[in-house]
């Protein structure tokens, strides 16, 4: 290698390395570096380009330089504002920094070039698989990198030496700093062949797994992106037609927590779901369930109560205003607003009234709300046979939902309002659980404090809430159920309760609903017993709202027709509006009867009387049931063929008297189905009065069971059978020893005109109704 030394300035650069070969301009802007150039212009200018080691050091010296830099040759000056100069140089060759003058005002540098030798060393089949090497493994780069131009790659690729590629490379790859100085540094052809080769292959690496991490992240990202970018574009959207909505549904959520009445425990809860939902994506089908879980969540009144009026008073003139009778009802409500208003507690009982249909079961639970300044939620259970109607639907399930118990909180908005359980008799189970049984924890005081609604997942507190539930019987409501709650029967009307309610509420009712002002209709009391006796039969008042309803209708189309000022009502033209009677009682017979027996019953809409009628006729000893009974009254007349036979001798029966007749026991009406535990004394009085060929009297009536010995068993709905016996005219009934206590509950209203005789045995019941026989 032919070696020569000479002095020439050099240029500290910042930054950055020049490789022999390449063009390129850069600004200087240190008086040092100015001064360089302007003494290499006033010479050769050639100047010696040196990188730093440190790029923030000012004033540069030996040390702070690499050795071995590039020779170039300024072919540009251009001087820019603010004391800046933009050089535009050309690397010529390699060469090492010997020493520096130690006392000028520039950087001046003695320099020994540098020459490569090897090349000429190196056999053309050798340079030219070095070459192909190159070539492939920069093709491969320039795949991986795409940011490198076409026509710079056709460049490169056409080099038909070995050095000339490598320089091309060096110059137009983007290397680092160190890259370009270790090429700079790699004077030796193949020690710089060598190194290029290391630093394409560790950037085609680098450059894969970069592409392959992009993917993955360009993957999970893409998605988020897009709704980020469409969301952005949506708010633009919004904020364009003045309905930005700056405040996101989190922080909202975040807002309404911090307002949120409730304990730590529940917060706590309902913060981690808003967290779930932040990191969720906007349109997925999770994002949209969490949130409808937060809002129920925000939604439920977890502390939160109303305060409750306890003058008693107050209720009791509002329970009076809007109902007429049903003491035994307004007093338990008064005892409740009594003791509430001592104790200062929300433990509340659970009345079930119970009842025939229409005598205000339902409307009174809506008094009770407004009397005790209540919100009233009213839950219907009729044919309900889902549990998950009162536990609620499990999340997991599309579409699910909390049951009725918590979404009647979620609407009154209050933790401590009024709960109507309508038609709890009605409730029903089949293969998605068993309804009733679900209701027992609502109802039970010692445990709804902690109820669990599949949906809501937190316990919830029920024990603040006032349940009032309805029903038409106890009988189909399963035992457990009915031990949690108190009953209070709500019995039928008489005609003269019927009465005031008409002229009290149901008048004043029908006419606002029908349009009609006070002095436009008038309807006499004797018309509205007419209608309550003839039109209507029923235990409540809902067919005489529709009756009176129905007047006026008529009354409102004569008004507008006619031109009428006012209608008149009154039991003369009760037929013109209302048509012909309807129903008419079974009054109580003319004359005593042998084998006709006049007896009580009990239905869902109130007392009735049965007429059983029993025929004796020679035979051989069948004994005929017809009028399409029911088993327990097969079994009671049964029981009172026994019973008469076992005291066939007392009465003179001849003991084959029952072998040679026929019975046949008929109760009219065969197409309305008869059941009930209450005609066993009336069809063995029949069939006694029969058999002995006595008469019964035609104004008695009865009711009870019988036993083989001739015992009288209680029965129920005396009320409405008493009701019933007055209504027929009907001057004495006989009543069941035990059911004593009962008539004494009866008011004095029903019982005058009617007189009650109490019976323990058969044989006492024999006594009063058949006629004695003439001596």
């Amino acid at each position: 290698m032919s070696e020569y030394e000479r002095k020439i300035p050099v240029v500290a650069l910042r930054g950055m390395a020049v490789l022999p070969g390449m063009l390129i301009h850069f600004d200087i802007n240190r008086p040092k570096s100015i001064e360089a150039v302007e003494s290499a212009m006033d010479n050769n200018q050639m100047v010696l380009l040196l990188t730093q080691r440190d790029p923030d050091v000012e004033e540069p010296e030996q040390k702070d330089l690499y050795e071995i830099g590039t020779l170039a040759q300024i072919k540009q000056l251009i001087k820019l504002p603010g004391d800046i100069l933009r050089v535009l140089v050309s690397g010529t060759e390699r060469a090492k920094l010997e020493s520096l003058e130690p006392d000028s005002t520039y950087l001046v540098g003695e320099i020994q070039l540098l020459e490569d030798k090897t090349k000429i060393q190196l056999s053309p089949l050798e340079q030219e698989a070095m070459l192909r090497g190159l070539k492939d493994i920069f093709e491969l780069y320039s795949i991986e990198n795409t940011r490198i131009g076409k026509e710079v790659v056709k460049q490169i690729l056409n080099a038909k030496e070995l050095q000339e590629m490598i320089d091309l490379i060096g110059i137009n790859i983007p290397l680092s700093v160190e890259g370009k100085q270790i090429l700079i540094e790699a004077v030796n052809l193949v020690d710089r062949y060598e190194k290029l080769m290391v630093m394409i292959s560790e950037e085609i690496e680098i450059l894969r797994i970069k592409k392959d991490l992009q993917a993955k992240v360009k993957e999970k990202v893409d998605k988020n992106q897009k709704d980020y970018i469409l969301r952005e574009q949506l708010k633009v959207i919004r904020e364009e037609l003045g309905e930005s909505n700056t405040v996101s549904d989190a922080e909202n959520f975040m807002a309404a927590v911090e307002k949120l009445k409730a304990k730590k425990e529940v917060k706590e809860k309902i913060i981690n779901e808003i967290n779930r939902y932040k990191n969720m994506p906007g349109n997925s089908s999770e994002s949209a369930v969490v949130r409808g879980y937060i809002e129920t969540l925000l939604a439920l009144p977890w502390d939160k109560t109303s305060k409750d009026n306890l003058d008693i008073n107050h209720g009791e003139k509002i329970l009076n205003e809007d109902h007429y009778g049903l003491e035994k009802v307004k007093e338990r409500i008064l005892e409740f607003l009594s003791v509430r208003s001592l104790t200062k507690k929300g433990d509340s009982p659970i009345l079930c009234l119970v009842g025939p249909p229409g005598t205000g079961k339902t409307s009174i639970a809506r008094s009770v709300a407004k009397a005790l300044n209540k919100e009233y939620v009213r839950i219907s259970l009729g044919g309900v046979r889902d549990e998950a109607e009162i536990r609620g639907h499990r999340r997991t399930y599309v579409g699910a939902l909390p049951g009725r118990i918590v979404s009647g909180l979620k609407s009154a908005g209050v933790k401590n309002p009024l709960y109507l359980l309508d038609e709890i008799d009605k409730v029903s189970s089949d293969y998605k659980g068993d309804t009733s049984s679900a209701l027992l924890e609502v109802l039970d005081g010692e445990q709804n404090n902690k109820f669990v609604d599949h949906y809501v997942e937190i316990p919830v507190d029920l024990s603040e809430i006032l349940f009032i539930a309805t029903a038409n019987t106890v009988q189909t409501i399963p035992r457990p159920l009915l031990d949690r709650m108190e009953l209070i029967e709500v019995t039928s009307y008489t005609e003269n309760e019927k009465l005031h309610i008409a002229k009290e509420h149901l008048i004043r009712k029908v006419m606002e609903k029908n349009g009609l002002k006070e002095k436009q209709l008038t309807i006499s009391d004797h018309a509205l017993k007419g209608i309550i006796s003839g039109y209507t039969k029923e235990a409540g008042v809902r067919n005489l709202e529709r009756k009176l309803s129905e007047i006026c209708r008529k009354a409102a189309k004569e008004l507008v027709s006619k031109k009428k000022v006012q209608v008149k009502i009154t039991e003369k033209n009760l037929v013109k509006y209302l048509g012909k009677e309807k129903y008419t009682h079974q009054m109580a017979n003319e004359k005593n009867e042998i084998g006709i027996v006049r007896g009580l019953a009990w239905t869902s809409f109130g007392g009735d009387t049965l007429q059983i009628e029993v025929n004796v006729m020679p035979g051989k000893g069948k004994f005929e049931l017809t009028g399409q009974l029911g088993d327990v009254m097969k079994e009671s007349a049964k029981a009172g063929i026994s019973y008469i036979r076992s005291v066939s001798e007392q009465y003179g029966i001849e003991v084959e008297y029952f072998e040679k007749h026929d019975i046949h026991i008929h109760i009219p009406e065969g197409a309305v189905p008869k059941d009930g535990p209450s005609a066993g004394i009336t069809m063995a009085t029949a069939m006694m009065s029969a058999v002995l060929k006595r008469p019964v009297r035609a104004d008695i009536a009865m009711t009870g069971e019988i036993t083989l010995r001739g015992r009288v068993l209680p029965i129920g709905g005396l009320k409405e059978k008493i009701l019933a016996a007055k209504a027929a005219k009907i001057k004495l009934v006989l009543v069941p020893e035990q059911n004593k206590k009962d008539v004494e509950e009866i008011s004095s209203e029903i019982l005058d005109g009617i007189a009650i005789q109490y019976v323990d045995t058969m044989e006492e019941v024999l006594s009063f109704s058949l006629v004695p026989e003439e001596k």
